[in-house]
């Protein structure tokens, strides 16, 4: 037979455990759940009582049947990955009460059977990241705006005020008659004043994107398949990463933007019949760290392919766009000391190459 006083000394020590954990769940600030091997919620911080409208009555409960609190559709798969694997697990994810969380799933292992019994569910608040996001979308949306803005609004006040002098130069005209073209005139330079203005908001609108910070690839990835979901679900896309150089000191917003454009270039630019592929990959060169997205889409003739980045160039009139994207992702990389380079075959597809110093 054991030893009691030795027996009494393991469950004492189970007991100090236990009591560790509890008093680690009851007292931290961030939402986590502790999931066991069999899904069963087991607890959970006061911090996810609150985010997620949990109750006392729901430890000890399946956690299918209180995931409609967490608004993940695919958390009990994610579970189950991560007990298969033991393998980390992240994602973003927004909850009942609209705020949107990076969700952590990480396994809880015992090390002397090497068996993961359960796993630790951790979310860390990331709601301004997320309108950092949406402001970028509209950022991205006034682009368009101002190339209409210089097409048509300037444009058109321009041509009206030419024409109106022509008519005062050309002929005399009666008292009445030049009244009239004064306050046309005058309703012309109104408007075009009126749109300088708005462009210059727009100008000021990008100030925020410039300072550099320690920015995660596959987190900003993430973000601009978040903005393009609508496109990769309508086309069918997939989207492959070989990440192997994690971070890069830059402006995020920037990174982020870049990769938006050149993802929404590669979804654009399919070829009709055919899924668009597009692999996203990061390396360390020397002193650069590389960016490259390689599609496989319809390619770019050889004599083509510095002109896509001179502002306002349209390869292709039946696809949307202003001709703009890559113009601003040239500037943005330039402007940190980088490069962009280009290679592609026509009906075989296009890689971009990015260096970031």
């Amino acid at each position: 037979m054991g030893d009691p006083s030795n027996k009494a000394g393991k469950l004492e020590k189970l007991i100090e455990l236990n009591d560790e954990l509890e008093n680690y769940f009851n007292n931290t600030i961030i939402p986590q759940l502790f999931v066991d091997a069999n899904l069963i919620l087991r607890k959970f911080t006061p911090a996810a009582m609150k985010h997620f409208k949990l109750s006392d009555s729901d430890v000890g409960r399946h956690i299918e049947e209180v995931s409609n609190n967490i608004r993940f559709p695919t958390i009990v798969e994610n579970i189950s990955e991560v007990i298969g694997s033991s393998k980390d697990l992240e994602k973003e994810i927004q909850t009942t009460d609209k705020v949107w969380y990076q969700m952590n799933i990480l396994p809880y292992i015992i090390k002397k059977e090497n068996r993961t019994n359960g796993v630790i569910i951790t979310f860390i608040d990331i709601n301004d990241r997320i309108q950092i996001l949406k402001g970028y979308e509209k950022l991205n949306r006034n682009y368009e705006n101002i190339i209409h803005s210089i097409s048509h609004d300037i444009k058109g006040p321009l041509s009206n005020i030419e024409g109106l002098i022509r008519i005062l130069s050309e002929t005399s005209k009666s008292e009445e008659d030049n009244r009239q073209i004064f306050h046309m005139l005058s309703e012309s330079v109104v408007n075009l004043r009126r749109t300088v203005e708005e462009l210059a908001d727009i100008e000021n609108d990008t100030e925020f994107a410039r300072e550099p910070e320690r920015v995660n690839f596959e987190n900003v990835i993430e973000d601009a398949k978040l903005a393009l979901r609508d496109k990769i679900a309508e086309t069918r896309a997939t989207i492959s990463t070989r990440i192997r150089e994690a971070e890069i000191r830059f402006s995020r917003k920037n990174v982020r933007s870049i990769l938006y454009n050149l993802l929404s270039n590669a979804i654009k630019y399919r070829k009709p019949t055919v899924e668009p592929a597009i692999t996203i990959t990061t390396e360390k060169s020397g002193e650069y760290i590389l960016l490259r997205v390689c599609d496989n889409g319809v390619g770019i003739a050889e004599d083509k392919q510095q002109a896509i980045f001179n502002r306002y160039t349209r390869l292709h009139d039946n696809v949307e766009g202003t001709g703009v994207g890559l113009f601003i992702v040239k500037g943005m990389v330039e402007d940190m000391g980088g490069t962009i380079e280009v290679e592609s075959k026509v009906g075989e597809g296009t890689t971009f190459t990015i260096y970031f110093r």
